[in-house]
C-alpha cells in the first residue's frame, strides 16, 4: 500500500513539475546566469591581463588589487541570486581585513586572500558553463513546449505559407510535412515528454551551479574552523571564569565564613580557659565539630575543581566515587583499553558527575546507570535513569532541569564533543556524550 502511494505521489510530482515554481526559478536563474557570466568574464580576463601587462611597473599590482575587489562585489551578486531563485542559505565569506590602515595593506591583504582568489576563479570557469545550461535549458525548454502545443498551431503554416505544416525534411524527390493527424498526436507525444524531462535537466544544471558557487563563494572550511574555534575559545573562557567565579563564592560563603567564625570561637574559649574550663572545653569541643565540617568542605571543594582518584585511577574509579553519592542506585560500567587525554578524562567526569547530579535533584528515578567505552577514536558515554522524563537541553526540565544540560552541550562542544539527549515523558532519560579520545 505504501509502495503505492509512494508511485502515485512520483507520478503526480513529474506531471506537476514543469509548473512547479521551484522550476521556474531555476530556469530563471539559468537564463540570467549567461548575461550576468559574460560580464564577469569580460571584466575578470580584462583586468588580470591588463594587471599582468603593466606587472613590470608597479601600477599593476593596485590593478590586480582591484580586479580581486571587483569579483568579490560579482560574488555578492551571485549568493543574491543563489539565495533568491535556487534558495540555497549561503553565508558570506569572511571579511579581508588588513593589519593596518591604508592602501598598500589593503592591497596585501586582497593579494593574500583566499577567497578573493577564488572569485576571480569563479568569474572565469563559470563562463563556459553558463554558455552551456542556458543554450540547453531554452532548447529543451522552447522545444518542448513547441512541440507539446503544436495542435494548436500548426495552422499558421497553412496560412502564411504555401506549406501544409512544419516541414521536417526535403529534397528534390520527397518533403515531409507534421500535417497529417497522426503526425501531429506523435508530435505532441514527444514534446510532453521532453517538457515533463526538461524540469529534472535543469534541476541537475542548477545543482552544478550550487555546487561551484558553494565551492568557490561561500565561506572557506579554514575560514568555518577558525570562527568555530572563536566561538569555542569564546565558551571555554566564559566557563573557566563561571568555574573561578563558582569556586570563590563557595570558598567565601563556605570555608572561609566556617574557618572565621572558628577562630573567633577559639578566642572565647582561651579567654574563658582560666575563668570557666568546662565553658571553654565546650566551645573547644564544638570547635573540634566545626573543623570536620570545615575539611569536609574543603575536601568537596578540591574534588570539584579536579578529585584525586581520577589523577591517580582513572575514570573507573573516579566515576565509581561519584555514584556512590548519588541518591539512587548506580551501575557503572567502564570498558576503556587505555587512559584517554587527561583533558577529556577530565570533561568526561564533569559530565558524568553533572548528569548524575541532576539525577539526584530532578529525575524523581529509582536506579540509574553509566556506562562508558571508546569507539573508533571516539569516547562515549550514557547514563541513563528510570525517571519521570521530559528532559529537554533549551527548557530544563526533568534530568535535565536548570540550565545543567546547555552548559554540557556548550562544553562538549568546546572540543568538539556532542550530547544526544532522549527523553520521553514518563520512559526516564539517556543521555549519551561523544568526545574526541585526544583533543
Amino acid at each position: 500500500m505504501g509502495d503505492g502511494k509512494d508511485g502515485g505521489r512520483g507520478v503526480v510530482e513529474v506531471l506537476r513539475a514543469p509548473l512547479a515554481a521551484r522550476t521556474w526559478r531555476e530556469l530563471t536563474y539559468l537564463l540570467l546566469g549567461l548575461p550576468l557570466s559574460t560580464l564577469y568574464f569580460s571584466l575578470a580576463v580584462t583586468g588580470v591581463s591588463l594587471g599582468a601587462g603593466l606587472l613590470v611597473t608597479f601600477v599593476g599590482v593596485p590593478v590586480l588589487a582591484g580586479v580581486l575587489a571587483m569579483c568579490r562585489g560579482f560574488g555578492q551578486v551571485e549568493r543574491a541570486r543563489v539565495r533568491g531563485l535556487l534558495r540555497v542559505p549561503l553565508a558570506d565569506p569572511a571579511p579581508i581585513r588588513a593589519a593596518k590602515s591604508g592602501l598598500l595593506p589593503a592591497v596585501g591583504a586582497l593579494l593574500k586572500s583566499g577567497s578573493a582568489w577564488r572569485h576571480l576563479l569563479y568569474s572565469v570557469i563559470h563562463f563556459p558553463w553558463a554558455v552551456f545550461a542556458f543554450v540547453l535549458s531554452l532548447t529543451l525548454w522552447a522545444a518542448g513546449w513547441g512541440y507539446l502545443l503544436y495542435p494548436l498551431w500548426f495552422w499558421v503554416f497553412p496560412a502564411f505559407t504555401d506549406q501544409p505544416g512544419l516541414q521536417l525534411f526535403q529534397n528534390d524527390d520527397y518533403s515531409f510535412y507534421l500535417d497529417s493527424p497522426l503526425a501531429i498526436a506523435a508530435t505532441s507525444l514527444i514534446g510532453l515528454t521532453v517538457t515533463l524531462a526538461t524540469p529534472w535537466v535543469i534541476r541537475a544544471l542548477a545543482t552544478v551551479d550550487r555546487v561551484l558557487i558553494t565551492g568557490l563563494l561561500g565561506p572557506s572550511r579554514l575560514d568555518s574552523r577558525v570562527t568555530e574555534l572563536e566561538s569555542d575559545r569564546g565558551v571555554v573562557v566564559d566557563t573557566a571564569a563561571a568555574d573561578l567565579r563558582r569556586i570563590e563564592r563557595d570558598l567565601h560563603d563556605g570555608a572561609q565564613a566556617r574557618l572565621v567564625a572558628l577562630a573567633m570561637d577559639l578566642g572565647l574559649a582561651k579567654e574563658k580557659l582560666a575563668e570557666d574550663p568546662r565553658a571553654a572545653a565546650r566551645m573547644v569541643d564544638e570547635a573540634h565539630g566545626e573543623v570536620k565540617v570545615a575539611l569536609q568542605e574543603l575536601r568537596d571543594l578540591a574534588r570539584g575543581i579536579h578529585p584525586a582518584v581520577l589523577t591517580d585511577r582513572g575514570l573507573d574509579a573516579a566515576l565509581s566515587s561519584v555514584a556512590s553519592r548519588c541518591t539512587v542506585p548506580v551501575r557503572v560500567a567502564v570498558d576503556l583499553p587505555a587512559r584517554p587525554a587527561a583533558a577529556i578524562e577530565g570533561i568526561a567526569y564533569f559530565t558524568v558527575s553533572e548528569l548524575l547530579q541532576n539525577v539526584s535533584k530532578h529525575a524523581r528515578a529509582r536506579s540509574a546507570s553509566v556506562d562508558v567505552w571508546k569507539s573508533g577514536e571516539r569516547l562515549l558515554i550514557q547514563v541513563a535513569d528510570d525517571g519521570r522524563g521530559g528532559a529537554d537541553v533549551g527548557v530544563g526540565v526533568g534530568v535535565g532541569s536548570g540550565s545543567g544540560l546547555a552548559g554540557l552541550t556548550e562544553r562538549l562542544d568546546a572540543v568538539d564533543g556532542v550530547l544526544v539527549v532522549d527523553s520521553a515523558a514518563g520512559h526516564g532519560t539517556t543521555v549519551t556524550a561523544e568526545l574526541p579520545w585526544r583533543p
